[in-house]
């Protein structure tokens, strides 16, 4: 492994990160006796769906099929990937070439990464998954058939992807950390046992951050059976923090949206700002359904990154993604709403 990737690391911070994904790094100076030097990147990730006029995924899109705008800006696309695919740098005519070293968005003709350039290869390859799953007191009932339904779920990700199981009722608990094993993953969820209280908004929050830490593409699932009733802090400050960050959060709620009102519409708000879904699956087998979607809406969505262009807007950037083909314009695209620059370190 070369010494650019062996020092490669992102930084640890969540809530100064706030949907730009800053990473410092070293690189080699073209001289192998000179000392490294230290540079400060600003990339944007940011995934989106589109969808016909029937509500059908559409596949098959290339970067100059569509425009990324920020605060009305265009944005020039380094890198672009669909599903589970690895990213390719995205070239100036709008074509697209596999990311390696030599060709990472920015690289010198001869080959050398220029200074900023971050090496996207391998870690923005599938998607990192983030499980949030209710061991309250609200999951006495139900709590076999939800283990089952999340264990399915896990059985049938892509290979690519990375799945974390975290559980919460008063506490977080990092049951299982990122990793690639199913095995692992599922029996890392087995274990777990239902009781307490449920504070959900400190353990999406304490997530949340972990999943910040992470380079590419990520997203939280939280399977809740109830209300809220422990936490301290507030479900908008979460949603700023998750939207921010760029990370999409998928709920699905066993609860009855009329039984339930005010968290179904927290639910509904968190999800629709960061670029997810809200489900509410009352039978075991509406939950299936429901990660069975998530599983689609993941494997058939566009991931691109790129540097913003200058802007004096310290505040909230909106994003907007236009389709720039005639008869693709009735077309819907879902994605983030913009997210607030991060203010140094």
């Amino acid at each position: 492994m070369s010494k650019l990737l062996r020092t490669f690391a992102f930084p640890a911070s969540a809530l100064g990160l706030l949907a730009t994904l800053a990473a410092g790094f070293w690189l080699r100076a073209q001289d192998p006796d000179r000392s490294t030097f230290r540079v400060k990147v600003d990339m944007v990730v940011l995934g989106f769906t589109v969808t016909d006029t029937k509500g059908k995924y559409v596949n098959g899109l290339k970067p100059k099929d569509f425009k990324i705008y920020e605060d009305e800006l265009p944005q020039k696309l380094a890198t672009f990937a669909e599903g589970d695919r690895p990213p390719q740098q995205v070239l100036d005519s709008g074509e697209t070439r596999p990311l390696h070293a030599a060709t990472a968005p920015g690289a010198g003709s001869g080959g050398a990464p220029d200074p900023g350039i971050v090496d996207l290869r391998t870690e923005t390859t599938g998607t990192n998954i983030f499980v949030l799953f209710d061991t309250s007191n609200y999951m006495y009932r139900g709590f076999v058939y939800a283990s089952d339904a999340i264990a399915d779920f896990i059985r049938g990700l892509d290979r690519a992807d990375s799945i974390a199981v975290y559980t919460y009722s008063r506490n977080l608990s990092r049951s299982v950390p990122l990793n690639r094993d199913r095995v692992l993953a599922i029996n890392g969820l087995r274990r777990a046992v239902a009781g307490d209280d449920s504070a959900l908004y400190n353990a999406l929050l304490l997530t949340l951050r972990d999943a910040a830490k992470v380079p590419g593409r990520k997203v939280v699932i939280v399977f809740s059976n109830g209300p809220d009733n422990a936490s301290m802090v507030a479900p908008d400050d979460v949603r700023a923090v998750a939207e921010d960050e760029g990370i999409p959060i998928y709920v699905i709620s066993t609860s009855e949206v009329t039984k339930d009102p005010i968290s179904s519409s927290i639910f509904k708000r968190i999800s629709t700002t960061t670029g997810g879904k809200s489900y509410f699956a009352k039978t075991w087998q509406k939950q299936v359904e429901a990660f069975e979607s998530i599983r689609e809406d993941l494997g058939n969505s566009y991931t691109v990154t790129y540097y913003p262009q200058p802007n004096p807007n310290e505040g909230f950037r909106k994003i907007r993604v236009d389709l720039t083909a005639e008869a693709m314009r009735k077309f819907k695209v879902r994605s983030r709403p913009g997210y607030r620059p991060q203010r140094g370190f």
